[in-house]
């Protein structure tokens, strides 16, 4: 989930908005503005309860913020690298790069955003108690009781044992630590968020069709992510299995054909498009430094008429957004970083020269040879 625009940084992490959220928020904001607190503090001006249901929205993505903040906190801790933090239609979530180094390490960043979001509960509520003990019986008392509400209710269903929730995490380190097999735990995670998303949609569905109201359509399509994202996990956790032990090196076209920056997509087209087999061109100087990589897809952008006057560092992706690696790293620790330029090739480099290219052909060759080895193995057993 890519980010349509950025707030800042919260504690050294990226922080992003997709445009998304302004769904999620305008349903909160309504929903309480003109339903809810009507509904339970009537007879007040129309602009108080257009006021309260925006502070209550605006608080509540704060805390959601928060949630994500100690995960991306706690993370950094452990050793793993955040890349950012983006709040999204289902909430927010946080970019972590690797995995935990333990089951201990994965119960502590799974663990805090949900402590964090009923602590928050907590908070609000103690508020509520307090203003509604003095007799207080006014809008701001709504909103607190709303906000202590929500965030229990948030930490509550994060914890449920289901991937990709907070509880699935707690679930795959508990699996993790008794099993010692971190794939085999996220598996085990990631069927049980299958299970839980179908529960959902089933709920959702009935909840529709017995006319409850559109609400069960909300949790069907919250089941339906469930879902996909779990399936993902456990892709993913096949993957990295099938690679364990698997290097760049291994895997690399080695000594791939380079360009030039100055040349232009015209002379590129005539002189490489036929002759290179592959369908990534990295750009060198000073005898071999990688300073950019042109695709086909990044040249079949650019029209024939301006072909002959767009040179290939004008459309290549920049010498600051490649992914370097090195021969000797392991491939599943190189996987992460793939996505952070948007062609997906990471350039392998020994001493700051170019010595191979890694392409998506090349790991998903690497996988099926690693699937064959494990079930071979399996088979053996």
């Amino acid at each position: 989930m890519r980010a349509s625009f950025r707030l800042g940084r919260v504690a050294g992490v990226p922080v992003g908005v997709n445009w998304s959220v302004l769904v999620i928020f305008a349903l909160i904001w309504w929903g309480l503005a003109a339903s809810q607190f009507p509904r339970s503090y009537p007879d007040r001006p129309v602009i108080l309860y257009v006021l309260a249901g925006l502070v209550a929205a605006v608080v509540f993505f704060v805390g959601l913020l928060a949630h994500e903040v100690s995960h991306a906190i706690i993370a950094k801790r452990n050793g793993l690298e955040v890349g950012g933090i983006t709040l999204w239609l289902f909430g927010g979530v946080a970019e972590l790069r690797g995995e935990a180094k333990d089951p201990g390490a994965e119960l502590r960043i799974a663990g805090i955003g949900p402590l964090v979001s009923f602590c928050i509960g907590l908070v609000f509520g103690a508020f509520a108690i307090i203003l509604a003990q003095v007799g207080y019986r006014g809008l701001a008392l709504g909103v607190l009781a709303w906000l202590a509400g929500i965030n229990i209710l948030l930490a509550v269903f994060n914890v449920l044992p289901a991937a990709p929730l907070d509880g699935g995490r707690l679930l795959r380190a508990g699996v993790w630590r008794w099993t010692g097999d971190r794939t085999k735990a996220t598996v085990v995670a990631a069927r049980a968020g299958w299970v839980f998303g179908a529960l959902l949609i089933g709920l959702g569905l009935w909840q529709f069709l017995a006319g409850v109201g559109f609400g069960g359509l909300w949790l069907a399509l919250i089941g339906w992510f469930l879902i996909g994202a779990a399936a993902m996990e456990e892709r993913q956790a096949r993957m990295g299995s099938a690679l364990q032990g698997v290097r760049v090196g291994d895997v690399m076209t080695a000594q791939p054909q380079t360009a030039s920056a100055d040349m232009t997509v015209a002379d590129f087209v005539d002189r490489y498009l036929f002759a290179y087999r592959h369908s990534a061109l990295p750009l060198t100087e000073d005898g071999g430094r990688p300073i950019g990589l042109v695709t086909l897809d990044r040249v079949r952008g650019i029209p024939p008429e301006r072909r002959s006057a767009t040179t290939l560092a004008e459309v290549a992706c920049r010498e600051e957004q490649l992914v370097l690696a090195k021969p000797d790293e392991q491939l599943n620790e190189l996987l992460p970083r793939l996505n952070e330029c948007a062609d997906g090739r990471a350039l392998v480099v020994t001493e700051g020269q170019l010595v191979g290219i890694v392409s998506p052909s090349d790991i998903s060759r690497a996988v099926q040879r690693g699937s064959l080895r494990d079930q071979m193995a399996g088979d053996r057993r």
